[in-house]
């Protein structure tokens, strides 16, 4: 409201609370089943490009805009989602699942920029938020206690249970299955004379899979409920692949199942496949579209 008071234009607050307890719902859902949810996915998905997008709407507002680092370009072969200019901020990654209707309605102001310009621009308007901090946890966990949230949310759940190498030898225990994700190196609670990764989550089982870094190494998945931000696409074909938010994409070979299934197989071994987390591929720069991961 100050950044709108400076720059004097219009505000409204909009209370998405109720809304926002489906993204609590996901997110505790999600580990409970051994899965690794990403919330702000979900929230661009439900509520940004969602329920924003309908009280534009109601108050004739042409478009939508946000401070993700990201581009809408317009061309010939319509309307495309790309990275941001800076890519060490590129944010599209957790855009693959709006509605590709609504592209022509999306403003992002600051994707041609980089995080120093848009700093620099701050100041010389004298707004506050120059020099704020960039977020880095969860905005409904500022504590980034993941574990003690669904504990607090959900109450004490009975997810104790044994932790096995990749054989079923039982090498300790733990105290909860959910607060583990595959790839996860700290906090096992057991040392070997190397280290080791979490490979797999088996909640009905309670079990928590851990292996050497080898045993991470994975040459393909599987992707579901998939959203296209562009039509077309053949049944088969070359691009990038990013397993998450920080990942290097990927070069890998693409084979469509059907409109809501895909399959990439990497041209080398990625490591830290987390089912869960969201597959989103990449012609060059350009985001075609994405889905989650399941194996």
């Amino acid at each position: 409201s100050r950044v709108a008071d400076a720059l004097d234009i219009p505000f409204h607050a909009l209370n998405f609370e109720q809304d926002f307890g489906r993204i609590r719902d996901y997110f505790s859902d999600e580990y409970l089943a051994g899965r690794t949810p990403n919330p702000c996915v979900m929230c661009n998905n439900w509520l940004k490009f969602g329920r924003l997008w309908e009280f534009a709407q109601q108050v004739d507002a042409r478009h939508i805009a946000s401070g993700h680092y990201a581009r809408i370009v317009r061309g010939e072969n319509g309307t495309a989602l790309v990275r941001g200019r800076d890519h060490a901020k590129d944010q599209s990654y957790v855009l693959f699942g709006i509605d590709r209707d609504l592209l022509d309605h999306i403003v992002f102001p600051v994707g041609d920029r980089t995080k120093t310009e848009i700093r620099a621009l701050s100041r010389e308007a004298g707004l506050r938020v120059a020099d704020k901090p960039d977020s880095q946890e969860i905005c409904f966990i500022p504590d980034n206690d993941y574990t003690g949230f669904i504990e607090r949310y959900r109450g004490k759940l009975a997810t104790a249970g044994e932790l096995v190498d990749i054989d079923g030898n039982v090498v300790g225990q733990h105290d909860g299955y959910e607060k583990f994700t595959v790839g996860q190196r700290k906090g096992l609670g057991v040392t070997f004379g190397s280290p080791r990764y979490v490979v797999r989550i088996e909640p009905k089982a309670r079990r928590v899979v851990i292996g050497c870094h080898d045993d991470l190494a994975c040459f393909e998945l599987a992707a579901e409920r998939c959203n296209w931000l562009t039509g077309d696409l053949p049944a088969r074909f070359r691009a990038t692949v990013k397993i998450r938010y920080r990942h290097t994409a990927a070069p890998a070979d693409i084979e469509l199942l059907d409109e809501n299934r895909f399959r990439a197989r990497f041209d080398k071994p990625e490591y830290g496949v987390a089912p869960g987390q969201a597959a989103v591929i990449y012609d060059r720069d350009r985001l075609l579209g994405g889905g989650w991961i399941t194996t």
